[in-house]
């Protein structure tokens, strides 16, 4: 009686052989018998049989198998999922395929565990289970959230990236089926888990995650490991596979209040202050909104560096990020710091003016050009060498950064102990030190400490550059504001100037035309002197010469 089933017992035999030899093949191999995907009744993970005891059973069967390779046991999905997409996904994966349809049987939740076609009622599960509980394992029918399976893996998608390696160049263990797909398989041995997680080799420094994806590298600490922001399933962001729900959300996890000095500096409480780049956004935008900022717009955490530049050259801490050059013309690296700044702050300004100005122009790139009537030296240095007020390590061909200004308060630039850049700050508009704008200021050191930070307060008070500095900043508590406008004068929009001198553009809610001839303006009449057409504070200038 039990001859006729020894061919059955050679044949389990064999299958079981082979599928052990492939995994030994692919590198150190775990039994099924000590993994989680041994749901028998014997086996040694939270999820297991009542009562069955044979390990194969739940995937596999010797008879009555489905039409599916390897002796496939159970039913294969059939409901439409939702695919995963991002921007910057090259590749067009469809609906699963191949041996990813087989490993969703269970980890989709739409079938039972116990569900195989070899047995008339499903296999009991212990504690009443039915499928996959809530969690990483259960992926679901809406992929969006996880790596991207079922596409075609080939030289073309690799070229089209730029950031792909060539299927050719992948190391043993990642394979693609036979059609040349990416599926679960390439990354998961459902046989073996001596690498943890089914994983087809061990990912420790990313060596799996980096046998796809090609990055330059950074050299700094945490983002050098692709599972500190990333994670292959039930991503929280969907797109990009982030640990958080945002790219700047993601960032804070890491850079918060935490006194760990592993996890970089503390931007959290930057974004908490009154002026801040606004970071809690959307990910994955198809208009890419100027109300919508986010980390990367600035860095590309993939490439940083932890060296340092001088101005204009881009601060390796940003990146190879994009920008917007000097001309108006988008780059895909940008070489100075400015061009990042210009993406949002230029042709697209996204900002409100903090001053009303006679000239309305508010583009920082046509602003700071050289051919702007007079500018802070961003772009280029300025044209005139005649700044007395400078403080020393400063010169009339010295350059600036935009962050020199723009920053944080409590930054090592502004003398405290925090991270640099435009993060938040509690001087607004977004300062690395108070420079207040509202008419009838005090003068002190501390109201215009941003222009103190460049120009020598002594010198500003001692009438070097002006001969009425003192007289307006101090006796007529008119702040620097109401005068100059700190990034740069453009040519037009009503603004009438002899040699475009001392970055003049009066503040019209304190400055009014001259009542005699109707005329708003400064005319330059070299260095310290000059005319002003105008009416302020009651006083009227018809003109007044200095």
């Amino acid at each position: 009686m039990k001859a006729p089933r020894q061919p059955y017992i050679v044949v389990g035999l064999i299958a079981f052989l082979a599928i052990l030899f492939v995994s030994i093949a692919r590198g150190q191999f775990s039994s099924i018998l000590d993994s989680e995907h041994n749901l028998s009744t014997l086996g040694r993970g939270k999820i297991r049989a009542s009562s069955e005891e044979q390990v194969c059973i739940f995937c596999h069967t010797p008879h009555n198998a489905a039409p599916i390779q390897p002796l496939w046991n159970r039913s294969v999905p059939v409901e439409n999922y939702t695919v995963y997409s991002s921007n910057s996904m090259q590749a067009l994966p469809g609906q699963p395929t191949g041996s990813s349809k087989l490993c969703l049987s269970c980890h989709d939740g739409t079938i039972a565990l116990g569900s195989v076609t070899s047995r008339g009622q499903p296999i009991a599960m212990a504690g009443g289970m039915t499928t996959l509980p809530p969690g990483s394992s259960n992926l679901g029918t809406d992929l969006s959230d996880d790596h991207p399976i079922s596409f075609r893996y080939d030289q073309s998608l690799a070229a089209r990236d730029g950031k792909l390696a060539s299927p050719a160049a992948l190391p043993a263990p990642l394979h693609l089926d036979s059609r040349g797909e990416l599926q679960c398989t390439t990354c998961h041995d459902a046989h073996n888990d001596a690498n943890g997680k089914f994983l087809v080799m061990n990912n420790s420094d990313s060596r799996l995650c980096r046998s796809c994806h090609l990055e330059p590298g950074t050299n700094i600490a945490g983002h050098d490991e692709c599972a500190s922001c990333h994670q292959s399933h039930s991503a929280p962001s969907g797109p990009y596979l982030l640990r958080g729900k945002t790219v700047s959300l993601t960032c804070v996890s890491c850079h918060d209040s935490s006194s760990d000095p592993k996890k970089g500096a503390n931007i959290q409480s930057e974004l908490s202050k009154p002026s801040k780049h606004d970071t809690n956004v959307r990910v994955n935008l198809v208009n890419n909104a100027p109300d919508n900022i986010g980390c990367a717009d600035c860095h590309e955490s993939h490439t940083m560096q932890s060296d340092t530049a001088t101005a204009p050259d881009i601060s390796p801490r940003l990146g190879h990020i994009d920008g917007v050059n000097a001309a108006g013309a988008p780059v895909a690296r940008a070489q100075f710091e400015y061009e990042v700044c210009f993406k949002c702050h230029a042709d697209r300004s996204a900002t409100t003016p903090a001053v009303t100005r006679q000239s309305g122009q508010n583009n920082k790139r046509l602003q700071t050009a050289s051919t702007a009537l007079s500018y802070h030296p961003i772009q280029v240095a300025v044209r005139n060498s005649d700044v007395p007020s400078l403080r020393p390590g400063l010169s009339a061909g010295s350059l600036i950064y935009c962050s020199d200004c723009h920053g944080s308060d409590s930054s090592k630039k502004a003398g405290g102990s925090g991270a640099n850049g435009p993060h938040g700050s509690a001087a607004t508009p977004l300062l690395i030190a108070e420079y207040r704008t509202a008419d009838g200021t005090a003068e002190s050191a501390t109201a215009y400490a941003l222009c103190y930070s460049c120009h020598e307060r002594n010198s500003i008070l001692a009438n070097q550059s002006f001969t009425r500095h003192a007289s307006h900043i101090v006796d007529d508590r008119t702040p620097c504001s109401v005068c100059h406008d700190s990034h740069g004068v453009v040519p037009g929009d009503g603004v009438q100037m002899n040699g475009g001198r001392a970055l003049i553009n009066f503040d019209i809610s304190v400055v009014q035309p001259d009542p005699v001839t109707h005329q708003l303006k400064f005319t330059s009449g070299g260095s310290g002197r000059g005319e002003c057409y105008l009416s302020c504070h009651g006083v009227a200038h018809s003109p007044k010469s200095y």
